[in-house]
């Protein structure tokens, strides 16, 4: 309680115009850099660590809180206006916002993104506030055998949610997880297929993968279908946006329900508390749980505004579950809590249980940023610049997706400093676009790409520690749980949801 009671306190410090002018840059920064492919928010944080060494610890905390939160919002705005997400946990987000931007919805779509961002970030960073320590001891439960069995759960229901199209997602999620054993072995310092290549030996970068996967490959798909395109940018130049489009309806708030909004807050914080875990698996899982309790789940990928909620409370509601793990025990539960982790060893505060009584007053400044950014720069950043982000699909084509592939082509040689890997995003987007025209999803080549070498890395740990018993997935309480969850999801996902509907559809013939 005296916790709680010292974050309320801390939000007089937003009243100091320096504090309140380095936490609305730095969403501002946040937001731009993940609406840009290829460009991250731990791009961002990490281009402007040096200048943390000229702020005090309070102010460079609020700042770096700020830029996270931005970044996991600021990620559905080229996803839903271009279909290219700025950022890996925006990817479900494409899925029903681009086909609204199509219908000349684009306002409202980036209105209940923005709304589930809001009502997830301040979820998320609530409950950070309030139940930390208890739920960083649950996540110290999941062993080796659990995080195999949990990624595995999050890889088979993300397939298997591909309705009709199972099979596809099962062979991408093959070919990501393929690209992800290129390299040095995890657990052995011998290299997987690099055919003798000296640039492959460190393996294929994620920033590549996921601009090829997004970027690249939608321009190429936008580039066979120019009239298309033309057609789009015509349709939502033709709609006048007003402010007051951005505000979802509250019959379409309604319809989605606080059940979906708040059950997907919680599987994106206890996510979050997972290190490694991130917001890309965050909305997955929270997407395909509301598609699985919807009335209409055929309507999911066309353009239903619950799908975008939910992906968007998930992902937000991650910014609070991973600062668990990294405040109480110093793991941090993402790339971007990694730097913040930095941000705190620079300033010789050091992470641990005793962090949250001992150095509190220097924790509390950050949580309550957190919380502002969610509450009310969000929304405000939509209300005030929200039209500019609909001006993106009236640019001429040619143009935007020159600057994009610019973009993409920086942004790809700014993470890794090679060109090599900067072609491997070409020849990624490539094999994307091929991926997309045969009606493969490439979302699951990517989740594949991304959960492959933990997933490795996890099953031969266990199998090393049980003497190759594979049994020990199903005597261990914490990787039972998740299988039985698989079981449930497959169930109700690839069993029982069909039937229902060919029974319907018996019914009306």
């Amino acid at each position: 309680m005296d916790f709680i009671v010292l974050v309320l306190k801390s939000f007089s410090l937003l009243l100091d115009p320096f504090n309140l002018t380095y936490v609305v840059l730095g969403f501002l920064i946040g937001t731009i850099f993940a609406a840009i492919p290829g460009l991250t928010a731990t791009l961002a944080m990490a281009l402007l660590l040096p200048l943390t060494y000229t702020l005090n610890i309070e102010t460079a905390l609020m700042a770096c809180a700020s830029i996270y939160m931005a970044g996991m919002c600021g990620g559905s705005i080229t996803a839903i206006t271009v279909n290219i997400p700025g950022a890996p946990s925006s990817m479900m987000t494409a899925l029903d916002g681009y086909p609204l931007q199509k219908q000349g919805k684009g306002a409202l779509a980036l209105g209940h993104a923005a709304f589930g961002s809001m009502f997830g970030g301040a979820v998320g960073a609530l409950l950070l506030i309030a139940v930390a320590p208890f739920v960083a001891e649950l996540s110290l439960l999941v062993k080796t055998t659990g995080k195999f069995s949990l990624l595995a759960f999050a890889l088979i229901v993300v397939v298997i949610a591909q309705r009709g199209r199972v099979l596809h997602a099962g062979l991408a999620a093959c070919i990501g997880l393929m690209l992800a054993t290129v390299g040095l072995d995890a657990m052995e310092p011998i290299t997987r297929f690099t055919y003798g290549n000296a640039n492959l030996t460190a393996g294929i970068n994620l920033m590549p993968v996921i601009i090829g996967t997004f970027a690249i490959a939608e321009i190429l798909i936008q580039a066979s279908s120019p009239n298309n395109a033309d057609a789009i940018a015509a349709e939502a130049d033709k709609v006048k946006i007003r402010r007051r489009d951005f505000i979802p309806p509250i019959s379409d708030i309604r319809k989605i329900g606080f059940i979906c909004y708040f059950k997907s807050c919680l599987i994106g914080y206890f996510v979050g508390t997972l290190p490694g875990a991130g917001g890309s698996m965050g909305s997955l899982l929270a997407y395909t749980e509301a598609m699985r309790t919807d009335d209409d789940p055929k309507s999911f990928g066309k353009g239903n505004p619950k799908g975008i909620a939910a992906s968007e409370s998930a992902n937000n509601a991650v910014c609070g579950g991973a600062m668990v793990p990294m405040l109480t025990f110093g793991i941090p539960g993402d790339p971007i809590t990694a730097i913040m982790l930095g941000v705190l060893v620079i300033n010789g505060i050091q992470p641990g249980p005793q962090l949250m009584t001992d150095q509190a007053g220097m924790i509390a400044p950050m949580l309550s940023a957190l919380l502002f950014s969610a509450v009310v720069l969000i929304p405000l950043t939509l209300w005030l610049i929200g039209p500019y982000f609909l001006k993106i699909v009236a640019i001429r084509k040619d143009l935007l997706y020159a600057v994009i592939t610019l973009l993409a082509a920086v942004g790809s040689y700014v993470a890794t400093y090679s060109t090599f890997q900067m072609f491997m995003a070409l020849a990624i987007g490539v094999l994307a676009f091929y991926l997309r025209r045969y009606g493969f999803p490439v979302i699951t080549m990517l989740l594949g790409y991304i959960l492959g070498p933990n997933l490795e890395e996890f099953l031969r740990r266990s199998l090393a520690l049980s003497n190759g018993d594979p049994t020990t997935f199903f005597t261990n309480p914490d990787s039972l749980f998740f299988v039985v969850l698989t079981a449930i999801f497959v169930y109700f996902l690839v069993i029982r949801k069909p039937a229902e509907l060919k029974a319907e559809a018996d019914r009306s013939e």
